[in-house]
C-alpha cells in the first residue's frame, strides 16, 4: 500500500504499440506517490470531514472525496503491483516466484492488519482486508499486456456487478450465507463474515472492486515518460466519469419508474443525486433492479465503476502532468508527495488517531478543524521522516516481513 522503494523503473511500452524501454523516470514515481497521498488526503476528508450536507463548495469537496479516493487507492494498488512484479518486463525464473512470494506475504499482513484495525470498532469502513485479497486475485494477471488487462477491466465491470446484486438478494433470507460463514476459517479467526464479507457482503466487495486494480495495473504496462500517453490517459479517464455518471443521469430520468425503484430501493433515499452522489445511502433492498443504474460512489453498480474509475484515471494523469510541469523536486507538491510515500503508515495511524480521540464522537461543525488538523500533522511528520528515511515505519516493517520471500528458489 505504500510507495514502493525500490529504484524507478523504466517506463513501458505503450499499449498501442510496443515501444523501446525509455530512461528510468523519477518524476513518474513522484507523479504516483502525489497521487497516492491525494488519495490518503481524500480517505481523511471522508472519514473525519465535514458531512457533505454543509452544503457549498465544502459540501461538493467532501461528497467528491467520498468513494472515489478509495477508487483512486485500489487502482494505484494495481500500478503497485507490476511494480512488484516487474516493470516493464515481468520477472522470471527465480526472480518471479520470490516476487511472487513477497505479493502473497504483503497480502496476508494486509489483510491481518485491515482485521486488527477493525478491532478498534470506528465508523471507518477499513479497505485493507479487501485490498490484501485483492492483491492475491489479480497477481495471476501481472503478465498480461495493458490492452489484455483493459479488457478485462471492462469486462469485469459490466458484468460484476449484476452478479453482486444476484448474490446480495440471495443472501437475506437464505440459509446459505450462514452455512458458508461456518465452513470458513477465516470467519471463525476473525469473528466476521469472512470469505462471503471481503467478496460479497463488505463494503469493499472483491468482485467489484477487482476492476480497479486490474486498471492500475494497465497504466502502470503503459509508457507513461510520453506526454502524449498521458493526455489520452486523462482523456480516457473524463470520458469514462462522464459514461458512469452522465448515463446513470440519463438512466434515473428516462427509464420508466427509474428514480421511484430507486428511492424504494433505498427506504426513501433521494433518488435525484443517485447518479453521482452517496446521499442515496450505500445500503439497498434486494428486488429493486432499478438500483443498478445508479453510480453513487459506494453503489457496487457498473456506473459507479466507471464513473469513479474516470475520475482516479484523470487524477492520476493531472498528477503526473504537474510532475512534469512543476519538477519532481517542487516544494509545492513535495508534502502531499510525502504522505504518499508513507501512504500505509498514514492510512493506519489516521485511524488509531480517530479511535484514540474519538473524533467519531465529536458534531459535525468540528469537521473541518479536525481534517484540517489530521491533514497539517500527515504534511508535516511525512516529509520529516522521509528525509531520514528510505521508508514509513509501517513500511520498513511491511519490507522485512517480505524478506522470507528470498528464500524461494
Amino acid at each position: 500500500m505504500g510507495s514502493v522503494s525500490a529504484p524507478p523503473m523504466p517506463s513501458a511500452a505503450q499499449a498501442v504499440g510496443d515501444s523501446p524501454p525509455r530512461a528510468p523516470s523519477t518524476g513518474r514515481m513522484i507523479g504516483i506517490d502525489l497521487a497516492r497521498g491525494l488519495a490518503i488526503l481524500g480517505m481523511f476528508a471522508a472519514h473525519v470531514g465535514p458531512e457533505p450536507s454543509v452544503g457549498g463548495p465544502l459540501g461538493w469537496l467532501m461528497e467528491v472525496a467520498r468513494g472515489r479516493s478509495a477508487a483512486l487507492f485500489a487502482l494505484l494498488a494495481g500500478f503497485t503491483l507490476i511494480l512488484l512484479t516487474g516493470r516493464p518486463q515481468p520477472r522470471t525464473g527465480r526472480d518471479r516466484r520470490q516476487a511472487i512470494g513477497r505479493v502473497l506475504i504483503r497480502a496476508t499482513v494486509l489483510i491481518a492488519l485491515g482485521y486488527a484495525l477493525v478491532l478498534l470498532d470506528t465508523d471507518v469502513d477499513v479497505i485493507l482486508s479487501f485490498y490484501g485479497l485483492l492483491f492475491v486475485l489479480a497477481l495471476p494477471l501481472h503478465r498480461l499486456t495493458a490492452r489484455t488487462l483493459a479488457i478485462i477491466a471492462a469486462s469485469t465491470a459490466l458484468v460484476m456487478p449484476q452478479l453482486l446484486y444476484l448474490l446480495r438478494s440471495m443472501v437475506d433470507g437464505g440459509r446459505w450465507p450462514d452455512t458458508v460463514i461456518d465452513h470458513d476459517p477465516l470467519a471463525r479467526i476473525t469473528d466476521s463474515d469472512g470469505l462471503l464479507e471481503l467478496f460479497v457482503t463488505g463494503e469493499y466487495p472483491a468482485l467489484t472492486w477487482f476492476s480497479f486494480i486490474v486498471v492500475g495495473m494497465a497504466v502502470a504496462k503503459l509508457d507513461l515518460s510520453r506526454c502524449d500517453v498521458l493526455g489520452k490517459l486523462g482523456s480516457l479517464g473524463v470520458a469514462l466519469a462522464v459514461i458512469g455518471y452522465g448515463g446513470s443521469w440519463l438512466a434515473l430520468r428516462v427509464v420508466p419508474g427509474a428514480s421511484a425503484g430507486v428511492s424504494a430501493a433505498a427506504e426513501g433515499g433521494p433518488a435525484g443525486s443517485a447518479w453521482w452522489s452517496d446521499a442515496v445511502g450505500q445500503e439497498f433492498l434486494p428486488g429493486h433492479p432499478a438500483w443498478l443504474l445508479v453510480a453513487s460512489p459506494h453503489s457496487q453498480t457498473t456506473g459507479s465503476i466507471l464513473g469513479n474509475t474516470g475520475v482516479a484515471l484523470a487524477v492520476l494523469a493531472a498528477c503526473l502532468l504537474a510532475v512534469e510541469i512543476s519538477g519532481p523536486k517542487s516544494r509545492l507538491i513535495a508534502p502531499v508527495v510525502a504522505v504518499g510515500s508513507v501512504s500505509l503508515t498514514a492510512y493506519v495511524a489516521h485511524i488509531v488517531a480517530i479511535r484514540l480521540l474519538a473524533t467519531d464522537d465529536l458534531a459535525d461543525p468540528a469537521g473541518l478543524p479536525v481534517l484540517l488538523g489530521f491533514a497539517a500533522t500527515a504534511m508535516l511528520l511525512a516529509p520529516l521522516w522521509t528525509r531520514r528515511f528510505r521508508r514509513g515505519p509501517l513500511e520498513h516493517l511491511m519490507h522485512a516481513a517480505t524478506h522470507p520471500a528470498r528464500l524461494i528458489h
